[in-house]
């Protein structure tokens, strides 16, 4: 996708990773407000086993960093956040496909959910009262992780937000729904659910630079590769030292070099770079 591209928003295609995760947050809040609707008890204990929770947290209850995105109570914070997912995510999957998408919404939301952990930590040890505290649900952590994911995808792009026939540039988007969510971070006294949200977009950020760039790409695979050779070196080292002990346990030398590689007799006394058979990795 262009990053000058003129995007309109209307109704985008509903399919793939976003289609999933919709569903998924959709069937989970429906079975939520079931259970609070006719098993009160029950829904409650969903609420609080999936929501994050830093007293939790430090109970042991690790998955509340992944499990907090699809828990619910607000109708209008589960429509504004799957809206979110929903106009902006399948552009951004278009780009880089079902499974970096998948890999966007859960690293975004427990980055973020870490983070926001760790300001209630913070906050506790400084005896700072309600900083950081109290709990955080929802996917509007990663719904604003795609935002800023799709701005920096498309810097330069117009955006026409259904159903506002207004077209302004993304960057503007991203200002304005950061401003707002500090706003409530002040107004809400630095709750830690207007924390993840904002964490969210550095959450994006963050993600876009490790993961998502040309570079980024190209360095991961460098040192995948890199880290796989020098196993297979290892591995051939050591089958080498093992066969040297084995050959001299049965009145035999070998000798081999210091990549493993087999040095017959009369090459014994050449250095490394002369006319010696073998190979070097």
């Amino acid at each position: 996708m262009p990053r000058n591209l003129n995007l309109d928003m209307g109704f985008p295609p509903f399919r793939g990773a976003v289609r999933q995760l919709i569903l998924a947050s959709a069937a989970i809040y429906v079975i939520t407000l079931l259970l609070l609707a006719f098993a009160h008890g029950a829904g409650e204990k969903l609420i609080t086993l999936g929501a994050l929770s830093p007293a939790a947290i430090h109970r042991g209850w690790i998955w509340q960093f992944a499990t907090y995105a699809f828990v619910y109570v607000d109708p209008i914070d589960f429509l504004l956040s799957v809206l979110g997912i929903y106009f902006l995510g399948w552009a951004v999957e278009e780009r880089i496909g079902s499974g970096r998408l998948y890999g966007l919404f859960f690293g975004s939301t427990i980055l973020a959910g870490v983070a926001g952990f760790g300001l209630s930590v913070l906050g506790s040890g400084l005896h700072a009262g309600s900083f950081a505290q109290g709990g955080a649900a929802g996917c509007g952590a990663a719904a604003n992780a795609i935002l800023m994911v799709f701005y920096l995808f498309n810097r330069n792009a117009p955006i026409m937000l259904f159903p506002l026939p207004i077209q302004f540039p993304v960057k503007w988007m991203v200002i304005g729904i950061g401003g707002i969510e500090t706003a409530y971070l002040l107004l809400h006294g630095f709750a830690l659910y207007d924390f993840v949200l904002l964490l969210g977009l550095g959450a994006g950020y963050v993600w876009y630079t490790l993961f998502l760039t040309r570079r980024s790409t190209v360095g991961i695979s460098e040192k995948y590769y890199s880290l796989r050779n020098s196993y297979y070196r290892w591995k051939r080292r050591r089958a080498a030292r093992k066969f040297e002990v084995y050959m001299r346990d049965h009145n035999r030398t070998v000798t081999f070099d210091e990549h493993g590689n087999y040095i017959p007799p009369d090459d014994a006394d050449k250095k490394n770079g002369g006319s010696k058979s073998g190979w070097v990795n």
